[in-house]
């Protein structure tokens, strides 16, 4: 066997062992959910059946906490788009000496582990009175996301061609309007990457609204799991696989609503006249 066979063989069983460490605990989560006597082993369940599914198709376990969920997550990353974006402009059309400095900066700040800085973060909730809000949490997710939205949205900005704002200049718009309707639309793409990519992160998150959310009825539904989790390491394994199915959906959905737009570029056709 040649050489160039047997390296190609070997990549190809490196990549099929990667597929099945992915793939395996996919298929788990389905089986399982369809098995009301599930446990941490991969077998076919002895009989197919939605019972895990009624189980936890409930106000309490399920549907209030996915509400509490998209309301947190989606203000918290509609905020960072917004100032992620008002902060990426300047830094984008505007040359600075201390800019690369800033940007630096900000790419470090998000290497810092939330689990640092919680404890101060706490104490401060605690004296400002936004201990146990869901607006106080919110406002803390985006300001955590946010740094790396403005890097990721100062990139994507770098790609819309400054002619384009200078004639919106010439034409009287400001540098807001110019920002709303010109760059804003033809970096689409880059947008929607932003926006999924910060709520894809605030969806998972667990330690922030752990930490600051005290009441069961305002607690997301990436703490409610603990629900399935009982006393001396007894697990709800079925109940567990199907409220994670529910839990991963809208991110699905999401992703299928908009994964058309990120294949194309900035819809920049046409827009300079020769």
């Amino acid at each position: 066997m040649r050489r160039t066979t047997r390296t190609r063989l070997t990549a190809d069983a490196a990549l099929l062992l990667t597929a099945a460490a992915f793939a395996l605990p996919l298929i788990w989560l389905v089986l399982a959910s369809l098995d009301t006597e599930a446990d941490l082993r991969l077998r076919a369940p002895s009989s197919v059946t939605a019972d895990n599914f009624d189980a936890v198709l409930t106000d309490e376990i399920t549907f209030t906490p996915m509400l509490n969920s998209l309301l947190l997550c989606g203000g918290a990353t509609l905020l960072t788009v917004l100032c992620a974006a008002l902060a990426a402009y300047p830094l984008s059309r505007h040359e600075s000496r201390w800019g690369r400095s800033y940007l630096l900066t900000i790419l470090f700040t998000t290497c810092l582990p939330i689990t640092a800085i919680m404890v101060p973060v706490y104490g401060l909730f605690v004296q400002v009175d936004l201990i146990d809000t869901m607006y106080g949490t919110g406002l803390f997710l985006a300001a955590s996301s946010l740094p790396f939205a403005i890097w990721l949205m100062k990139n994507f900005m770098d790609g819309v061609p400054l002619v384009l704002e200078e004639a919106a200049w010439t034409d009287g718009a400001s540098s807001l309007q110019t920002l709303v309707r010109v760059v804003l639309p033809l970096m689409g793409p880059g947008l929607t990457v932003v926006t999924i990519y910060t709520f894809i992160q605030l969806w998972g998150n667990f330690f922030v609204p752990f930490m600051l959310i005290l009441s069961p009825e305002q607690l997301p539904a990436s703490v409610s799991i603990f629900t399935f989790f009982g006393n001396y390491g007894s697990v709800i394994y079925g109940q567990l696989a199907a409220f994670s199915i529910l839990y991963s959906a809208p991110v699905l959905v999401l992703y299928v609503l908009i994964a058309r737009r990120l294949g194309g570029g900035f819809a920049l056709g046409g827009a300079v006249k020769g």
